[in-house]
């Protein structure tokens, strides 16, 4: 399926109205179903539905490794826009008061809703050991390059984007989506799904940096975390926490690094 649509629109150049035709993003809803229940409806472009699934279920905490389900699959093998994701016995029984909640609003979704306070995104995550260093010239070489991960974009000028890389800043994965967290959940998701998380050592994001993704990164351990946009203030406060490396462009040249700096360092220094 593709992930745009070609749609009639009106161009007016400021003298005129000249029919033309644009590719406009797709945006669809997915639900995921944990044993048999739904979960969550997320909005979301088509692609890459398993993956999505399994890193949305990872960043929620439903799992932690592939031992802890027997399958995550489309229900309808022709329609990728329900995934049902079965848990193994002893998982199922650890997690049971997630499964069990009652009017349960996503952890990692887009927003706070229906969360009493910030503090709740932080029990459960502890702060990160990996020291995983990179040259800052590397950094913007990487942001310079993330076009070259966006063809999705490049059609359609609305897509998000999220790159992992390994300690050698080599792509293990890539994934774009309407929304960034989506994205993200994409690219853990294949990540997670080829048992290659250790390996992980920076994300590079396409959007600003927000809580969400601060906490998606966090859960997979990932110690690095890098955007064109500034992050928000809670963003900076839980990777502060967390001890993650947040840095985004800098406004006119160079980076703007705003917790553990001690990972980006400059490029006349030896790693």
């Amino acid at each position: 399926m593709d992930a745009f649509k070609v749609i009639a629109a009106t161009h007016w150049d400021g003298a005129s109205q000249i029919p033309i035709s644009i590719p406009l993003i797709l945006e669809e809803p997915l639900s995921i179903f944990v044993q048999g229940k739904s979960y969550s409806v997320v909005l979301r472009t088509p692609g890459d539905e398993i993956a999505h699934a399994a890193g949305f279920c990872f960043s929620e905490g439903i799992i932690d490794t592939a031992d802890d389900y027997t399958s995550i699959a489309c229900c309808d093998a022709d329609d990728p826009r329900m995934v049902s994701v079965t848990l193994t016995d002893s998982r199922k029984k650890k997690i049971s008061h997630i499964l069990e909640r009652s009017g349960f609003i996503s952890q990692t979704s887009c927003g706070l809703c229906g969360k009493e306070m910030a503090d709740e995104f932080f029990q459960d995550i502890e702060p990160i050991s990996n020291d995983a260093a990179v040259r800052a010239d590397r950094v913007l070489a990487l942001i310079e390059n993330l076009r070259d991960f966006q063809p999705l974009h490049k059609k359609t000028r609305a897509s998000h984007a999220a790159v992992i890389y390994n300690s050698d800043f080599e792509p293990m994965a890539s994934a774009e989506d309407a929304g960034r967290h989506n994205a993200l959940d994409k690219s853990i998701g294949k990540v997670f799904l080829a048992n290659r998380l250790k390996q992980a050592a920076l994300v590079l994001i396409s959007s600003r940096i927000s809580y969400e993704l601060v906490q998606k990164a966090a859960r997979a351990r990932i110690p690095i975390i890098c955007a064109i946009s500034r992050p928000t203030e809670l963003a900076v406060q839980m990777a502060s926490g967390l001890n993650i490396t947040l840095a985004c462009l800098a406004k006119d040249s160079g980076l703007y690094i705003y917790s553990a700096p001690h990972r980006i360092f400059a490029a006349g220094r030896t790693e």
